[in-house]
């Protein structure tokens, strides 16, 4: 019995040993003081807003389901600000030309993810909404929050985005048009 119970220790530490080795957790992230990766939990299932593309990025923005609840009703075009809980996920690849297609540019290497969350009483200073960068290191397969050295520069904390999206203060600083289904 004593054997089995060491054997079955040593594979639970072989076990948690494979997850550390095979990545970090994204989820423990935060851009400091201000909004963690765990805030957007789950934003990989979240439903696509829209697509952009340019000569440096393919990216999906995504939507939680109270910020497709908010363009379906038509805010923000409709100059109604967006509710408190509503969050925004933006991926960001390097483009490459599709093997079948070449023509069509699809995603190659992950480059970032950034978000925002609608909070008024959190960010009352930036509009409403608080942004965050984390930069994804291919070499070592793990996230970073976004610093001076990205592109756009990110500073420390979560108002990084606001002076960009102060171009779009008539539609609640929101730039991304949700498309036609």
């Amino acid at each position: 019995m004593k054997k089995k119970m060491a054997t079955a220790v040593v594979l639970v530490g072989i076990l948690v040993g494979l997850v550390v080795v095979a990545g970090q957790d994204k989820y423990a992230l935060k851009v400091p003081g201000v909004l963690a990766f765990s805030e957007f939990k789950g934003y990989e299932d979240w439903q696509t807003i829209s697509v952009s593309r340019n000569e440096k990025a393919v990216a999906v923005i995504l939507g939680n389901p109270a910020m497709i609840a908010a363009y379906r009703a038509g805010i923000p075009a409709n100059g109604q600000a967006v509710p408190d809980g509503a969050k925004m996920a933006k991926v960001h690849w390097a483009p490459k030309p599709n093997e079948f297609f070449p023509t069509a540019t699809v995603p190659g290497g992950l480059q970032n993810v950034d978000f925002m969350v609608k909070d008024s009483k959190r960010f009352a200073d930036s509009g409403g909404w608080g942004y965050a960068v984390f930069e994804y290191e291919a070499s070592s397969a793990t996230f970073r929050p976004g610093d001076l050295a990205s592109m756009p520069p990110q500073g420390n904390n979560a108002k990084c985005g606001f002076a960009c999206h102060t171009a779009a203060k008539a539609k609640d600083y929101v730039f991304t048009e949700y498309g036609k289904r």
